[in-house]
């Protein structure tokens, strides 16, 4: 064989290693991307299953509790921002607001035995109480894959891949820091 013909097989060997490499990192990075994509869509299917529950709550505390409207309303619209959001960021506020005015309610709810006795109250309370452990695990499966996903996008080689099919970083999905405070309520 001659010189020129091993260096141009050495030349086409390298190519298609660099092509291949660059394939197999970039199919990486999509599957990353979907992975992110579909933890999200399922921690938003979580957190609209719970915004569903808060009317029929909403109904069944009013006919026990009808001068707690204040709170009534802070979750209402709690709910509707979180019905209403439109990314990551809004969606994590939003939660935190519904989070917070729930543990009002709930608070309200300690006051009211009839209320607690109620047989719909308690199935209520107890879908969201459910709703709310799968939405612990979707937001800590959504931040994992995000954090997956962020990391690849940041090594080397990948970032080069990222920046150059525009890959972007995931946002996760924070609590506030209000939602560590306890609520207050005040019966005067």
């Amino acid at each position: 064989m001659k010189k020129g013909t091993i260096g141009l097989i050495i030349g086409l060997g390298l190519v298609i290693i660099v092509v291949i490499s660059l394939v197999g990192g970039y199919n990486g990075l999509v599957t990353k991307q979907e992975n992110v994509d579909n933890s999200y869509a399922n921690l938003d299917v979580m957190l609209q299953r719970r915004a569903d529950l808060i009317p029929n709550l909403i109904s069944t505390v009013k006919g026990y509790a009808t001068h707690e409207t204040e709170v009534i309303e802070k979750v209402t619209e709690a709910r509707t921002k979180l019905v209403n959001a439109n990314n990551v960021d809004e969606k994590s506020e939003a939660n935190n607001e519904l989070t917070t005015s729930l543990s009002a309610l709930m608070v309200i709810v300690e006051n009211y035995p009839d209320l607690k006795a109620s047989t719909n109250f308690a199935q209520l309370s107890d879908e969201l109480a459910g709703t709310e452990n799968r939405i612990a695990v979707a937001r800590k499966d959504y931040n994992d894959v995000a954090k997956s996903f962020n990391t690849s996008i940041k090594r080397f080689p990948n970032n080069l891949l990222a920046g150059m099919f525009g890959f972007e970083k995931a946002e996760y999905f924070q609590a506030s820091e209000k939602s560590a405070e306890v609520p207050n309520v005040s019966f005067e």
